[in-house]
């Protein structure tokens, strides 16, 4: 039995006043996703351990059905593995992001107007040369890697411990003023207030660096946001993980626009599949990911299917586009999975889950409220629900789920 996991990255919420009390998800029409439902059974999942960061990357390793709170490095290791970056003991890993600010200091935006790949990647390759490597400081050296638009890694070489200093997701503090939010030393050891004072002094370097580089001054010139700063967060060092194949004795691939995902999956031990056009927002190819799907469920035992939009439109705290992207979710790809897989005469598991809620309405932060899943498993009788949402899941039948029990079940296991 084959499988795939549709996963909409933050696509589940709370009650919206706009919507008379209903959930984004509920207030979309969602005929396919329905479909799933009727024939499957529901529940919902506990994706964040109590006290953990909340967001994607906690998230994402308990879909995969491993435990975040043994497993758990930081966001940035999972995305210096998707992009090939090799860490050694004592490295550091961290995501970076490319900051908008207002005049006062304040985050304007975490995404830096959504910039585009082709523009960060001459302002990464300045960075690297003008404050990367040994060269530029022998004691405390850094390297930075090319991501995709305004996600980053860097990488601080040799030397560091993670918990040494706190960092703040600048998702999470968009209106704040980055002062208030500069990393802190954990404790008073002299490693620990290194790598306070380290930090804060790239911060500023980057913002002098980029203040008059010349993709932000053709930026400037047509009116869209700058990318005025670096910002890294989440570090730790490479995890030690099993693969799926040595867990389950399956192969796998992940289809994803984010390189956390792609990260994680090749730590997973899966094939990561790179569709044209995938962009993590609501312009993304969604039909090219949904071939690639298919295509590779002839191959691959489980494909997992990672959409980033709704969590993309939940950080802007636009509710009509959140709702968009649910639709597009479900008419571009649930739709044409079903369609596809019966056409093709692949019998598989199909689950659809967020991995975590992003809340529209409190400043597009991330949630640790359990996720709505729907699991249809064409040997398992359904239960009595007949719509996907947050309400229907809470009184599925597959009731609150926990640990790998997610994943077991979305394999047919």
């Amino acid at each position: 039995m084959k499988s795939i996991v549709i996963l909409g990255d933050g696509m589940s919420d709370r009650p919206q006043v706009q919507l008379g009390g209903r959930t984004p998800l509920q207030a979309t029409p969602t005929p396919h996703m329905d479909v799933v439902a009727r024939r499957g059974r529901l529940g919902t999942f506990a994706t964040i351990p109590q006290g953990m960061p909340l967001g994607s990357a906690v998230a994402n390793l308990s879909v995969f059905g491993y435990d975040p709170r043994r497993t758990f490095q930081g966001r940035g290791v999972l995305e210096a593995a998707s992009l090939g970056v090799e860490l050694n003991p004592g490295d550091v890993a961290m995501r970076v992001n490319l900051l908008a600010l207002n005049e006062g200091g304040t985050i304007r935006n975490h995404h830096a107007g959504h910039i585009s790949s082709e523009e960060s990647a001459p302002l990464i390759e300045t960075l690297q040369a003008k404050l990367g490597g040994v060269e530029n400081h022998p004691e405390r050296p850094v390297t930075f890697h090319m991501g995709i638009s305004y996600r980053h890694v860097l990488v601080f070489r040799g030397g560091w411990a993670s918990a040494a200093f706190s960092s703040a997701p600048p998702h999470d503090h968009v209106g704040e003023s980055v002062a208030d939010l500069m990393w802190t030393a954990n404790s008073s050891e002299p490693e620990a207030v290194a790598a306070q004072e380290r930090l804060r002094e790239l911060f500023a370097q980057s913002r002098a660096l980029l203040a008059e580089h010349p993709v932000n001054v053709a930026r400037r010139a047509r009116g869209v946001d700058e990318a005025m700063v670096i910002w890294p967060w989440s570090p730790g060092g490479k995890p030690s993980m099993n693969t799926l194949d040595e867990l389950f004795g399956i192969s796998g691939a992940v289809i994803s626009a984010v390189d956390l995902v792609r990260g994680l999956g090749r730590l997973a031990g899966c094939e990561v599949i790179q569709v044209e056009g995938a962009t993590g927002l609501w312009d993304t190819n969604y039909e090219g990911k949904v071939a690639a799907a298919l295509d590779a469920l002839q191959e691959k035992d489980f494909v997992y299917l990672h959409l980033e939009a709704t969590d993309e439109a939940s950080h802007a705290q636009d509710l009509d586009l959140k709702m968009k992207c649910i639709e597009y979710l479900d008419g571009r790809v649930v739709g044409p999975v079903l369609a596809g897989l019966r056409e093709r005469g692949i019998e598989a598991v199909v689950s659809i889950l967020p991995d975590h809620p992003t809340f529209v309405s409190d400043l597009g932060k991330h949630g640790d409220d359990p996720v709505p899943v729907c699991i249809w498993d064409p040997r398992c009788p359904a239960d009595e629900q007949t719509t996907y949402d947050e309400v229907a899941c809470a009184a599925g039948g597959l009731g609150n789920l926990a640990g790998n029990e997610f994943i077991r079940m979305a394999l047919g296991r």
